[in-house]
């Protein structure tokens, strides 16, 4: 058992409404995937599939949640391991060793149940990302109004292929599935299918999985065969059509990930700008479930927010810019960046062409310009450090400004060390900046210099060789070149010119 922190099961038993367990199947190698990554591993949105299932499940707050793995059950285990942690609720799992079909798997999971088994089961999938937990009480809510042994979550769809299909009667009632392999021509023309997902009385479900019969294309034990079974014994079957389609559709191959992916982000760029947040190119802007966004946020087009990003109001991301698990502050402005773990203060502006690495700590109003790179680096309000730039485990006051094409030199081959630049400090262009090294408040550094020892606070470091210049080296060096031929030009309209001043024409 997975269990959270502060794990706690719902319990419906107090109100006097029915028991509720929830069993995801997660146990299916996919090889339609074509990966070494568990079908149900694969991301959308910066979830993997399965945690949109349990999320979903939770979401209606089950006295047990079950998830039936088996194809790389240690990665979807540790996975889940987590998300019960965050979730702050128990997650069950049930290895299921050999996939011996639905009926099979959720067999399985309610095997850890066996004692404590009442109320309804409500049976899902991990692999269907798009499934809410709205759609689930609705289908809980169907189930328990109309005293169905059997309830089941359909859809109608232009193109059935795949799916089991339901079959009614000419009265409409519901006398049963047929997978695909199994359907009649007539069948097979039948465009309402069925979703996998279902609310089962528990007393029903347990007796009709020991009658299961694998005889059918597949040899398998079908859970779809409890319908007829239940209906074989006089008990009432049902369906709730789902009226929006995209929410039961599974992912079988990578085809289905990219679709599904594309949708769930065009719902989640939708949701936002009904909050009031301006995308400007909705088609080229992709966001993960956890973003957050405050009002008036501004989006251009190539924006990616990922892992938890937090975007204050009033800020603009993009054009061109990807942040992963990074905090953007009221009125920001973020331009053509890569970040990852960064932090950008109200009001600061960050780009074009900027690298925000972990660490990265941008004060309010402050400045990381074109083509600088940050880590580990803590840069005070107002300061600004403009271009061709390199900070990494760095602390930099307020108020400072930091030449064009530094290099804060913190790798000594083995070790890192910190560098210290005070506030209201002005260092030079091509400064090197060899930590550990301190630059006091208010001190200058002359440019080209490298910094070796600690510069007092107001002073000026000079750490560069002084300039020699050694006349006629091209020529006795490199005679005969073209940067020969080009020195003797200039010389020669040098000496003419001094010729001309020295002798001017009456």
């Amino acid at each position: 058992m997975l269990q959270g922190p502060n794990a706690r099961p719902s319990s419906r038993s107090d109100s006097g409404e029915p028991s509720v367990s929830t069993v995801v199947l997660a146990a299916g190698e996919g090889t339609r995937m074509r990966s070494a990554t568990p079908k149900v591993l694969h991301r959308l949105a910066g979830r993997p599939l399965v945690e949109h299932a349990v999320r979903a499940a939770a979401g209606i707050s089950p006295d047990e949640l079950v998830v039936v793995v088996g194809h790389g059950r240690d990665a979807v285990g540790e996975h889940l391991k987590g998300l019960a942690d965050v979730l702050e609720r128990d997650i069950h799992t049930v290895v299921q060793e050999r996939q011996l079909g639905t009926g099979h798997a959720v067999a399985c999971g309610l095997e850890p149940l066996a004692d404590r088994l009442t109320g309804t089961v409500l049976v899902s999938y991990g692999d269907v990302p798009l499934l809410d937990s709205g759609t689930l009480r609705g289908l809980l809510a169907e189930h328990h109004g109309t005293g169905n042994a059997v309830t089941v979550l359909s859809a109608v769809v232009a193109d059935p292929t795949g799916y089991g299909r339901l079959i009614r009667d000419a009265s409409g009632a519901v006398t049963g599935i047929v997978e695909q392999k199994d359907t009649t021509p007539e069948q097979a023309a039948i465009t309402e299918i069925n979703s996998g997902v279902y609310a089962f009385d528990a007393a029903v479900l347990a007796d009709a999985l020991k009658r299961l019969s694998t005889d059918n294309a597949q040899g398998e034990l079908y859970l779809t065969d409890v319908l007829a079974i239940a209906r074989g014994d006089g008990r009432p079957v049902g369906a709730l059509v789902c009226s929006d389609p995209w929410l039961v559709e599974g992912v079988n191959d990578r085809v289905q990930l990219s679709r599904l992916g594309a949708e769930l982000n065009r719902r989640l760029v939708e949701r936002w700008m009904r909050e009031g947040v301006t995308v400007v190119d909705p088609a080229s802007v992709w966001l993960d479930c956890d973003v957050e966004l405050a009002r008036d946020v501004v989006l251009e087009p190539g924006v990616q927010l990922r892992g938890g990003t937090t975007v204050g109001e009033g800020a603009t991301v993009g054009p061109d810019t990807t942040l992963d698990g990074c905090t953007i502050r009221e009125g920001a402005a973020v331009v053509r960046t890569h970040g990852k773990g960064g932090e950008v203060g109200p009001g600061a502006t960050v780009g074009p062409f900027a690298y925000l690495r972990p660490g990265t700590r941008l004060g309010a109003k402050g400045k990381i310009g074109t083509f600088v790179e940050t880590k580990n680096a803590r840069i005070g309000e107002g300061t600004k450090v403009p271009h061709l730039t390199y900070v990494g485990d760095a602390t930099i006051g307020e108020h400072s400004n930091i030449g064009a094409a530094s290099v804060f030199v913190n790798y000594d081959g083995v070790a890192k060390h910190h560098t210290v630049i005070g506030s209201h400090a002005r260092t030079g262009a091509d400064n090197m900046f060899v930590a550990p090294v301190e630059i006091g408040d208010g001190a200058y550094t002359a440019a080209g210099s490298t910094i070796t020892q600690d510069v007092p606070p107001g002073a000026m470091a000079v750490a560069r060789g002084r300039q020699r210049n050694i006349e006629g080296w091209v020529a006795r060096r490199r005679p005969g070149t073209a940067a020969d031929q080009a020195a003797q030009r200039a010389q020669a309209e040098q000496r003419s010119t001094d010729e001309t001043t020295t002798n001017p024409t009456e």
